[in-house]
């Protein structure tokens, strides 16, 4: 029988929760997941899931202590990038 005062093991988190865990919206980060410039997430069933240390690793990718700092600690924006294909772009 298991202990009901037991802690929980770490829960992953849907989008919602993860965008602000984040401070980003919900559509930022789901831009993010289509764009792969976004944290890491699962698919489990149909629904995505974000696990907390992956949301807290890829920000600390934009970490910074000065605006000189190289770009190199930079988190890019949710937009498509060159490097996709056109076919992609026109909607396959």
């Amino acid at each position: 029988m298991s202990d009901p005062q037991a802690p929980l093991p770490p829960r992953y988190l849907r989008t919602p929760e993860a965008a602000r865990l984040l401070s980003l919206s919900h559509r930022t980060l789901e831009k993010h997941r289509t764009y792969g410039t976004g944290p890491a997430y699962r698919k489990i069933g149909g629904r995505v899931v974000y696990d907390p240390a992956d949301l807290q690793a890829w920000a600390e990718q934009g970490r910074a202590t000065s605006t000189s700092d190289p770009a190199h600690g930079r988190v890019p924006p949710a937009k498509q990038h060159a490097a996709l294909s056109p076919a992609y772009r026109r909607g396959r």
